[in-house]
């Protein structure tokens, strides 16, 4: 543990060195903006609007013209809102729920109420094939650095598998990130409850052909608080440390070509925690740690970039590593475990053509090969390997009317091959009113923990079958005026072999196991209105539902607890008058059975921000993070007791960009 201590802070000292540098040389040698951008960097403008998104169809196209039900969280929402991080900014979404694990630790995304979502950066994706060993997360949004270089963040729900892959079956969310097109340094500091300080600081410059986009940042805290039973426990975290670095290189040789070099870090150190919760047995000395370092890579030549449908091929390499441990109740000696790690890499490339007035084409492969080990629980070494093919064609066969029809090809390592068809199809009425469907088939392969985990009572199973099966949207968005919109969509998906952990008849003990059959659906409603130039807000509903039998008895499963929104509600205020900006956000979650979060049936988080410029460019701000200090739970672990959702947190904080 100490040794790790001692290479982290090493780390932080260079992270903060060559940041400090970046800003000296943006402050200096290139104080001033480059009036000579390159055409082609200045296509970034695309990515600024809201009607524009480019992951549905993995290039840019009108949104009101893409057969899919998707979300888009701005670079301006993020500022306005001072969002700390990604699970924070899309938690907000209607129909995306975060579980949070020991007030952060581990972040997961759930769209439509499904795990199986994938992350990506810039089209990189971050999933492994070493998952969360008791869902089928298969990222961890605590790997990704900062929130200053993102210049939107798209969400797609729904599934996706023809284009992204197996993960792809509650959704996609793509974080695109910002290239430099100024020279500028932005400093953001922040201190609050817990013993909290952050400091970020990021630089983005260019010269000539070249540019640059750093961020780095330090987190710190000493412990959380959250409700429980009406009382206020505190879970000590003496030593949390939570740092990050993200570095993006680019060279532009002309509009249509660039090669891209990205690099980010990640690594927390949680201290001691009690990871199991309010109602938890053990003694309350009882404490583990939890140590993840997270490092990726890419390199990316990009061509046709001035064409309509932009083509790139990329070498990814990523890797993560935990430490995990613990102190023995008994005689309170620290434990260290050996390491877990998995490592992907991989090569994709992506090709289109736009074939005429009428179609566009888009094509691209895969190859990802992953190596797991995990010594805790008694496997190393196993290596997956994936060979991806796919192919998707967007038609305009009349004046209203678009068919994208799409085919993958998965080649697994111990699957074999399978085929995911997609066919979508859009009816733009009038320039103001959209009605959409979607069908496409699932495949998504066992993951290494599914397969071979062994530890704490969580025991894989290497005769478990893939999941496959289909998923199904349609939806509709209308604009009543420039103010005014209103989007509705219906959504299903039917599993066969669906994974899932079920506890072993007479024992404290889970193994992976395959249902029968896992089914979900449900809906969403959203609505958005501008009052006037000062005020806006926006109101959101979702209703998930999810049925599963176990297999071959075909046994009922009952309600299923990991559904944090059988209804859920998201309400937003936004108001802005000069040099004042403010936000009030609403999760409400109904519907919940009560045996599963300590007797709450439902729960309502408030979110409040405020913020005042000063100057053009200075910036300082007040959050309060679940304003009423709401007692409720991400989900029970039925082992030991509740995870308690984080309390009542206040933070004050000042940016600076020069």
């Amino acid at each position: 543990m100490k040794q790790m201590g001692n290479w982290e802070k090493k780390l932080t000292m260079q992270v903060m060195a060559a940041l400090l540098a970046g800003a000296a040389m943006g402050t200096t040698a290139f104080a001033a903006e480059a009036e000579n951008s390159n055409a082609a960097d200045t296509a970034v403008d695309v990515y600024e609007l809201e009607d524009t998104v480019v992951t549905a169809e993995r290039r840019p196209t009108k949104k009101m013209e893409t057969p899919a039900n998707t979300a888009v969280i701005t670079a301006k929402e993020i500022e306005d809102n001072h969002y700390q991080s990604v699970d924070e900014a899309i938690g907000h979404v209607n129909g995306v729920s975060i579980v949070r694990m020991g007030g952060g630790l581990r972040s997961y995304v759930r769209i439509n109420g499904d795990d199986r979502v994938v992350i990506m950066i810039d089209g990189q994706k971050l999933n492994d094939d070493q998952g969360s060993a008791s869902g089928r997360f298969s990222a961890d949004l605590n790997m990704i650095p900062s929130m200053d270089n993102i210049q939107r963040i798209e969400i797609v729900k729904g599934g996706s598998s023809a284009l992204y892959g197996s993960d792809a079956v509650g959704g996609v969310i793509n974080i695109i990130t910002k290239n430099a097109v100024k020279n500028e340094t932005k400093v953001d500091i922040n201190t609050g409850s817990w013993g909290s300080h952050n400091y970020t600081l990021s630089t983005q410059g260019k010269e000539n052909a070249f540019s640059w986009f750093i961020t780095g940042g330090l987190q710190k805290r000493g412990h959380f608080d959250y409700k429980f039973d009406g009382n206020s426990p505190t879970m000590e975290n003496s030593d949390y440390n939570n740092n990050s670095f993200s570095m993006k290189l680019k060279n532009r040789f002309s509009d249509a070509n660039s090669l891209v070099v990205s690099y980010n870090h990640k690594s927390v150190d949680s201290g001691l925690y009690d990871c199991f919760g309010a109602t938890s047995s053990l003694p309350s000395s009882y404490g583990n740690r939890l140590q993840e370092n997270f490092n990726n890579y890419a390199v990316t030549w990009n061509y046709n970039e001035d064409k309509d449908v932009p083509a790139y091929i990329r070498f990814f390499y990523n890797e993560k590593t935990i430490n995990m441990g613990g102190q023995d109740p008994i005689t309170y000696e620290v434990l260290q475990h050996a390491p877990m790690y998995n490592r992907v890499m991989g090569i994709d490339t992506q090709r289109g053509w736009k074939l005429s007035n009428k179609h566009a084409l888009v094509t691209g492969s895969e190859w990802h090969q992953s190596n797991s080990s995990n010594s805790l629980s008694g496997y190393e070494d196993r290596k997956l390997t994936n060979i991806s093919l796919f192919v998707q064609d967007t038609w305009k066969f009349a004046d209203k009317w678009t068919l994208v029809p799409g085919l993958r090809m998965d080649s697994h390592s111990a699957f074999g091959t399978h085929w995911s068809p997609k066919v979508a199809i859009n009816y733009l009425a009038d320039a103001d009113t959209q009605v959409y469907a979607s069908w496409g088939r699932v495949f998504k392969a066992p993951t290494a923990d599914d397969l071979y985990y062994k530890a704490g009572g969580m025991y894989g199973n290497p005769d478990l079958q893939a999941e496959t099966g289909y998923t199904a949207t349609i939806g509709m968005n209308h604009n009543f005026n420039e103010k005014t919109s209103v989007g509705i969509s219906f959504f299903q998906s039917r599993l066969n072999d669906a994974i899932a952990w079920l506890n072993i008849p007479g024992t404290w003990d889970y193994r992976a196991t395959n249902l029968e059959e896992e089914k979900r659906q449900g809906m969403e409603l959203s609505f958005k209105q501008e009052l006037s130039p000062m005020w806006s807000y926006d109101i959101g509903y979702s209703y998930i539902r999810r049925e599963a039998t176990k297999k071959a008895n075909g046994i009922a499963m009952g309600v299923d607890p990991s559904n944090l929104q059988p209804n859920g509600y998201r309400i937003g205020v936004h108001y802005k008058s000069g040099a004042w900006k403010a936000n009030l956000l609403g999760t409400i979650g109904s519907g919940l059975d009560a045996q599963y979060y300590n007797n709450n049936s439902s729960y309502n988080v408030w979110d409040f921000n405020l913020s005042y410029d000063i100057k053009k460019n200075i910036t300082t701000y007040f959050k309060v993070n679940n304003l009423t200090n709401q007692e409720h739970y991400e989900q029970k672990n039925s082992t030991y007791g509740y995870y308690p959702c984080a309390g009542r947190f206040y933070q004050v904080g000042l940016t600076c960009t020069f």
